[in-house]
């Protein structure tokens, strides 16, 4: 009897285990795969279809991603409940909205791809695998079923290193710290943040076991990291390799490129995939790009260095496909022309701002990737900034572009989400993953209202209004703009007489009224007491302000230095003490909300420590990231600092606001010290003696020169605790700052 026992459970294990779907939903809810039915339905075309069987909702699909898919869209759209990245878990009702029609999706877009090298370090550095599951949630609810699966890559590098012959010591010097992996794993970088202990390799290697083994049970093609002849740049004296120079990359040595005609490039090829397989298995798809962000090199071959890295793929997996970042001048036309198709799968890395696949952009290409197939991608977010940001018209208008079935796009299998950073701009990503699930254009207007009744539970005009006026213009960036994601926060930025952009590549450029995130916030809030306890509601709330108070705080920054400029002290006195007010305001508002305090971030950096100098340099990588991102020379001279900045509290009190204030400060002082000059003048002072081009150059305005890099450096050295919870009332907090900026 005991033996059947334990056999029924074993067997109920295997059944419970098979339906990932249904593992799914108990995660959302306990008990909630008990009210729906579903069908895994085998056939070619990709689709899911919900209906009513009895108490039941029933959902069908031809995969497991399609019928989570399914699940999800009859959650938004007949339950009225939108699970998020701070979000994943719900209350379901006890007899859930019947499906009173039966209703069927369709599309022949059958991959849709996930992540850029840049998000495993922006936003997943850290991550643990509880986060790890509820994001491989996120993404079978919204369809994806071709993720990137980086993590552990080092661990598969080091083992062949050491096969090599190099030294744990000398491959620590290689490797990148945790938070600057995405940039190791480019070839961009060598080394910085490093060295890697022991330790991480272990949790690395046995977190990605843990994502690959999900991606799988939920029928996921993970895309594994394939090799492209990157080597340490002293390879040559180490191993005798005809590696050619990798040069600089905004100050960093770059590694070097072992030549794919090199008679030992096969070898470490095959090395490569060999510990690459033993660790993580085979897969269908490798992602690699070489020569990422580099000039041409005209000495190089590149058709025979493409043909040279495919071949070594394919020795691995004969039907294994490349998958290849469109960007920029990648992949090259010479690297690629003599591929057949199926041997290249392209992301067009920007399609909803700089799309290369034919229709008119900066970045066009007349002949698009011709043979080869390719995915319509959606980048939306660079450095993991915070702010309100998209292209709702560019995006929807260039996919359905897709739909005329052009030579160009004649070739097009799917889409991706290629953001650098996520956990952002929910609306955007939930847009993009409808898009191969309708197949007719729509009017944006009328998903917007979809969406906030979907978000928030319930049909409400006052929220609708405030949704339609970000999408008629924060969410709504127009064609010809090329900035690289959000508006960026002034109090962001190292400070100067002239702050308009915070990074140096940001290509920011106004095209919205700040008069709109402010009447959003007032609408949002305005409502906001019959919305307390919603999730949805208290997090948006809490971002649209926090926009406004950034946007009102430019003008706030504009009109401080007007006053300088002309020298009206006592009015510089009272606006330079509200600019410096308000950055403090934005910090507590933000404060009440776990997603937008630094405390999350550097408590996830520390917890994967397991030695105290472990957690210290962990944070110190977390620290550095999103502040100076390098050494003095990187950060001033290579333009990295600030590039991953972040609207955070606890940054903004110690970080940001300790800048603008040593420099309202040094403003204030020197129109002290100007008066103090006029008079010495009048009296015969040092002034007097002066040229009239001497005196000339002194009245005009400089600003004080500050040795910014001197300042920021040792924040990223301390070891202050910031706390993730969050602390006071969004909703209160929210009143307040739209009193403030009445």
């Amino acid at each position: 009897m005991r033996n059947l026992i334990i056999a029924l459970f074993c067997l109920t294990s295997v059944v419970i285990s098979a339906n990932p779907v249904e593992n799914l939903l108990e995660r959302i809810e306990r008990g909630a795969s008990k009210k729906f039915k579903t069908q895994l339905i085998k056939g070619p075309t990709d689709f899911f279809e919900l209906s009513q069987e009895g108490n039941k909702v029933v959902i069908k699909g031809n995969t497991w991603v399609n019928i989570a898919t399914g699940l999800n869209w009859y959650l938004k759209y007949h339950a009225g409940i939108h699970l998020t990245w701070n979000n994943m878990t719900a209350n379901l009702p006890e007899r859930l909205p019947q499906v009173t029609q039966t209703e069927r999706h369709e599309t022949d877009l059958k991959l849709r791809y996930d992540f850029n090298y840049c998000t495993f370090s922006y936003s997943m550095a850290f991550w643990d695998w509880e986060r790890w599951q509820t994001e491989i949630d996120w993404m079978a609810l919204h369809g994806v079923n071709l993720p990137l699966a980086i993590v552990g890559e080092e661990v598969a590098w080091r083992n062949m290193l050491l096969k090599l012959g190099y030294t744990k010591k000398e491959i620590g010097k290689f490797i990148a710290g945790p938070a600057f992996l995405a940039w190791w794993e480019m070839n961009n970088l060598e080394g910085w943040g490093g060295p890697l202990p022991d330790s991480w390799y272990k949790q690395q290697e046995t977190l990605q076991k843990k994502i690959l083994q999900r991606m799988h049970e939920y029928g996921m093609e993970p895309v594994l990291p394939g090799f492209c002849g990157m080597m340490p740049h002293d390879a040559k004296e180490k191993l005798g390799l005809n590696v050619t120079d990798g040069g600089k990359w905004n100050g960093y040595t770059r590694p070097a490129n072992l030549s794919p005609t090199d008679s030992q490039f096969n070898r470490i090829a095959d090395l490569y995939y060999a510990e690459l397989t033993r660790l993580y298995g085979k897969a269908n798809y490798y992602s690699m790009d070489p020569f990422h962000e580099s000039n041409d090199d005209d000495a190089l071959d590149y058709g025979k260095a493409g043909s040279v890295m495919l071949e070594a793929m394919k020795r691995i997996n004969p039907k294994a496909t490349w998958v290849i970042q469109g960007w920029t001048e990648n992949p090259r036309p010479r690297m690629i022309q003599d591929m057949k198709n199926g041997d290249l799968l392209i992301l067009d890395l920007f399609s909803e701002c700089r799309p290369m696949f034919g229709i008119p952009s900066v970045w066009k290409r007349e002949k698009g990737y011709e043979q080869h197939d390719w995915l319509f991608c959606m980048l939306e977010n660079f450095g993991a900034n915070v702010g309100l940001h998209g292209r709702m018209d560019q995006l929807i208008h260039n996919f359905y572009s897709t739909k005329k079935r052009s030579p160009n796009t004649q070739h097009l299998k799917g889409i991706g989400f290629t953001m650098e950073g996520s956990e952002n701009n929910p609306v955007m990503f939930e847009l993009m993953s409808e898009l191969p699930w309708r197949p007719e254009i729509f009017k944006k207007e009328d998903w917007v209202r979809g969406y906030v009744k979907a978000r928030y539970g319930r049909k409400d005009e006052t929220i609708e209004r405030a949704w339609l006026l970000l999408a008629e213009t924060i969410y709504n960036c127009p064609a010809g703009n090329n900035q690289q994601g959000p508006h960026e926060s002034v109090f962001c930025g190292r400070p100067g007489l002239n702050n308009f952009q915070v990074k140096s590549w940001s290509k920011m450029r106004n095209y919205y009224d700040p008069q709109a995130t402010l009447e959003a916030a007032r609408l949002m809030a305005s409502v906001s007491s019959r919305y307390k306890g919603n999730n949805n509601f208290e997090y948006d709330l809490i971002d649209i302000c926090r926009q406004a108070l950034a946007d009102q705080g430019r003008l706030q920054y504009l009109k401080t230095i007007a006053d300088y400029n002309g020298f009206s002290r006592a009015a510089f006195a009272k606006d330079a003490k509200r600019f410096l007010d308000m950055i403090l305001l934005q910090d507590r508002l933000l404060g009440t909300r776990k997603e937008f305090r630094l405390g999350h971030w550097t408590e996830a950096a520390r917890s994967l420590g397991t030695t105290q100098a472990e957690k210290d340099l962990y944070e110190w990588n977390a620290r550095v990231q999103i502040t100076t991102w390098g050494n003095r020379t990187c950060a001033d001279n290579g333009g990295l600092r600030d590039y991953a900045h972040k609207e955070w509290q606890g940054i903004l009190k110690d970080f940001y606001y300790k800048r603008w204030k040593i420099y309202m400060d040094a403003l204030a002082k020197q129109m002290e010290d100007n008066t103090r000059s006029n008079e010495d003048a009048l009296g015969g002072g040092a002034n007097a003696n002066k040229t009239a081009n001497e005196l000339f150059e002194m009245a005009l305005p400089k600003g004080p020169q500050i040795d910014w890099y001197a300042i920021e450096e040792p924040w990223t050295l301390q070891h202050n605790t910031y706390r993730s919870q969050p602390e006071g009332d969004a909703i209160d907090m929210a009143k307040e700052v739209i009193q403030f900026l009445k």
